[in-house]
């Protein structure tokens, strides 16, 4: 039987943070992660993706946006890949992966990297968010925005039968950026692994067969 662990609202600590807090303590995730030796328990997010859509297989290139602080690339180095990391904070050196810092909005930033991959990459990964406003559709729309970006760098790197994995929130404008990925890619499916909280409005678009 698993005890929960309650954290009481400390001076100078929010009701929020707290809430947060309690919330990392009690997560079985953060503790696997912990276990496992990867930087996050976003790790198990694109473990399950990986597995259930059969991605990431040895020698592939992997092209990882918004990577910090570098658990999606740990999981793809696990798998056998080759990784290129861009964040556009400091991330820590993983050994195996080039990592880069960048804005992924900033298109000449990019350019360098866009340019040394193009045609090469079986896989862009993003796990992309903007900070939270607290603003439901204000979220949703930088979150789409990120994705948006991310989709314009699958299309001039990713090889023919390549793939994208992004991060957008529920919230109905998804199904506009739904139908251009549809116009690229053989596949396009949403799936919500279960590391994803259930009260979070975070899915992921899996879209497979470049083209």
């Amino acid at each position: 039987m698993r005890i929960r662990t309650r954290v009481h609202t400390a001076k100078g600590r929010s009701v929020s943070s707290t809430r947060w807090l309690e919330r990392q303590l009690n997560d079985p995730f953060v503790a696997a992660a912990k276990k496992a030796g990867y930087r996050s328990r976003a790790a198990f997010k694109l473990v399950e993706i990986a597995d259930h859509f059969d991605l990431l297989r040895r020698q592939n290139v992997v092209l990882d946006l918004g990577a910090a602080p570098g658990s999606w690339s740990q999981v793809a180095l696990t798998r056998g890949c080759r990784v290129v990391a861009v964040d556009i904070n400091p991330m820590e050196a993983l050994d195996g992966v080039e990592t880069h810092q960048a804005d992924v909005l900033d298109h000449g930033a990019l350019q360098p990297i866009v340019q040394a991959l193009a045609g090469h990459c079986d896989a862009v990964l993003s796990d992309m968010a903007a900070p939270a406003t607290g603003h439901r559709g204000t979220d949703h729309d930088r979150v789409l925005t990120l994705c948006e970006a991310a989709f314009e760098v699958a299309e001039k790197v990713l090889k023919p039968g390549g793939t994208f994995v992004a991060k957008i929130l529920r919230g109905g404008t998804e199904a506009d950026l739904t139908r251009r990925l549809k116009t690229r890619f053989a596949t396009v499916k949403n799936y919500k692994p279960k590391a994803s909280r259930s009260d979070s409005a975070e899915m992921y678009v899996v879209a497979s067969g470049f083209r």
